[in-house]
């Protein structure tokens, strides 16, 4: 009966996508193109009275699957992409949209360019409408194609140097590209959202061509506008254009502390502590303490030789002037209970000992005063220096053991 055959088609429906989902699971993906196959057959084959249009599901999983399959090629690929736009006009400008990153991925940036173009001139009554969102990125995708064509043309111009006519007309192109790049790209970031590549490329733009006041408010909508999500690299670019146009010390002073309240492990920690190090403000300089300590908290900085090298630094000046000793116990209390396993053991001092001695000599400077002489870390990289006659680290030693009443002060 109807019901009976509805009733199966569906079990067996979902017998079908779970298969497809294990196959997926496991990375078998001839398994799962041979289950996709029975899956969109049945489909075809269903006669019930109820309509079961194709979902995204079959886009999704296909794609899935013909992009990682061994017997796929992109002949394949392109053709399977050309039946997904055709199924729902809800979908297509999704579907262009991804279409275009497999392109892209395979080099084929002219055919990227050729699917971006039909896609914009897309029009299809109250769709085009809702589907603003997905059209702006299409033309924001299309830019950055044409800030790729425009570089390559910076690049010849740049070779060339100074040809006459061919000169004149690799900038009349460059130019070209330029017009067509800059109002795609500077729509797209009206709009709230992280768009970290459209804006490098359009700040780039501008820059080349002298328009550093436009760059700058770029950059700062998009670092400081409510409006947008959090988004540490737009400090980061911030902070780059403002070293690039060679700011004062306190601006970029000011984007990095955002920078390190929302990413306090970020790279460009270092830069921070050295530049806050050199400051006369003693505001600064405990800033400065406190950003060292806490990069050092997170295990991608535990063998950072320039990091633990800033905080030995730090560390030793405030220890020979014997002023400002409450500042690194301050920091040293919220770490006392689990630096010491995870940066101090005696297994790490012989690591660094063997892997890195410049390491192992920053590290120890820290342990001794933090840890006293008794410290495990210390006295093992201690021995070793000085057994292998190397004159910083008996300096070192006789530093640490000079200190010690500091160590008594910082642990209380």
């Amino acid at each position: 009966s109807s019901h009976e055959h509805k009733i199966n088609f569906r079990k067996s429906k979902e017998a079908c996508l779970s298969y497809i989902q294990d196959a997926l699971l496991q990375k078998q993906w001839k398994r799962a193109a041979e289950f996709l196959t029975c899956y969109v057959e049945s489909l075809e084959k269903d006669y019930s009275r109820e309509h079961i249009g194709p979902s995204e599901m079959i886009w999704r999983i296909g794609t899935e699957i013909l992009w990682h399959h061994s017997q796929s090629s992109m002949k394949e690929f392109n053709c399977f992409m050309e039946q997904m736009k055709t199924l729902g006009v809800k979908r297509y400008l999704k579907v262009c949209l991804e279409h275009v990153f497999h392109l892209l991925c395979n080099g084929q940036i002219d055919e990227a360019y050729q699917n971006l173009s039909l896609a914009e001139s897309w029009r299809f009554g109250e769709q085009t409408a809702i589907q603003d969102k997905e059209m702006k990125l299409i033309e924001a995708y299309r830019g950055l194609l044409d800030y790729c064509s425009w570089s390559k043309q910076k690049s010849i111009l740049l070779e060339h140097g100074e040809d006459g006519f061919s000169d004149l007309a690799v900038e009349q192109e460059m130019h070209r590209y330029f017009r067509k790049a800059a109002v795609n790209l500077k729509e797209i970031i009206k709009i709230p959202g992280v768009w970290d590549v459209f804006v490098k490329c359009y700040v780039d733009l501008l820059e080349f061509y002298g328009d550093h006041n436009e760059a700058r408010q770029v950059l700062n909508e998009y670092a400081y506008n409510s409006k947008f999500p959090a988004n540490p690299n737009a400090h980061v670019y911030l902070y780059q254009f403002l070293k690039r146009q060679g700011e004062s010390k306190k601006s970029l002073i000011s984007a990095l502390k955002i920078l390190h309240d929302i990413v306090p492990s970020h790279e460009l920690m270092i830069d921070f502590n050295t530049m806050l190090q050199k400051s006369k403000k003693r505001k600064k300089r405990r800033l400065g303490l406190e950003v060292i300590f806490a990069a050092l908290d997170y295990a991608g900085w535990k063998e950072n030789v320039k990091a633990w090298s800033c905080l030995a630094r730090q560390v030793k000046q405030i220890v020979t002037s014997e002023k400002y000793v409450d500042w690194i116990k301050q920091e040293w209390n919220s770490r006392k209970d689990w630096w010491p396993a995870f940066h101090f053991s005696r297994y790490l001092a012989k690591r660094n000992w063997q892997e890195n001695k410049s390491l192992s000599y920053e590290k120890a400077l820290v342990a001794g005063i933090v840890l006293g002489k008794d410290c495990k870390y210390f006295k093992y990289v201690s021995h070793q220096g000085c057994k292998a006659q190397l004159k910083r680290f008996r300096m070192l030693k006789k530093f640490v053991n000079r200190h010690n009443p500091v160590y008594l002060r910082i642990s209380g």
